[in-house]
């Protein structure tokens, strides 16, 4: 489960990519891939073990500062358990 004090990091067989002829990031894994719209991103940038996702929210909320903070905490949580489920993202709680 995700919290706000896991520190979220991508599975070893995810890969994050820029792809520059669309100008957009893919979250890359064997025989699949995500395209990711800049929030998730965002997110997926931050998820570099080095932050909780209390820190990755707020730097989200500095950045899109038109969302409140909730609605941006509870986006990012969503997202990361989807992320979680695919076995995408793993997490470690201090």
């Amino acid at each position: 489960m995700i919290t706000a004090e896991t520190r979220p990091t991508l599975a070893a067989k995810a890969r994050l990519r820029w792809d520059r002829q669309a100008s957009r990031y893919l979250l890359l894994y064997p025989e699949r891939g995500l395209v990711l719209n800049p929030t998730a991103a965002d997110v997926v940038q931050l998820c570099t073990g080095e932050h909780t996702v209390s820190v990755i929210v707020e730097r989200l909320t500095q950045k899109y500062v038109s969302e409140p903070a909730e609605k941006v905490e509870r986006d990012v949580l969503t997202l990361l358990e989807r992320l979680a489920s695919r076995g995408l993202i793993h997490g470690t709680d201090d």
